[in-house]
């Protein structure tokens, strides 16, 4: 689906050239066909090539998947997710990202007043 999106619209074979350690072209056939299935994408004939682009914008696409990982991994607890998230990256944010968080929380509890 990443490449799909940089790309705006991919070919099965565009999509291999592009993946680190490609599968084979019928196992990335099958997946296409399997996220066109899904509802992810949808393609369109080129001469003989399907070209495929994605069914969502990036953005809710994003939602819709962080909602699911939410569900399936975090018991739908936004809290454990994003203690996981910082504690995976504590050494890594900078002071403006934390400041930037921090304004998130104080807007969130704005919000929930």
């Amino acid at each position: 689906m990443d490449i799909v999106y940089q790309r705006g619209q991919a070919t099965a074979a565009e999509v291999m050239e592009q993946l680190p350690d490609p599968p084979s072209y019928s196992a990335v056939r099958a997946m296409l066909r399997l996220l066109e299935e899904k509802g992810y994408l949808r393609h369109e004939q080129d001469g003989p090539r399907y070209l495929f682009k994605p069914t969502l914008a990036r953005e809710k696409a994003r939602k819709s998947a962080l909602k699911q990982m939410l569900q399936t991994f975090f018991d739908g607890s936004t809290e454990q997710a994003v203690a996981a998230l910082l504690d995976m990256s504590r050494s890594k944010l900078s002071e403006d990202e934390l400041e930037r968080l921090s304004q998130l929380i104080e807007d969130a509890r704005k919000e929930g007043r």
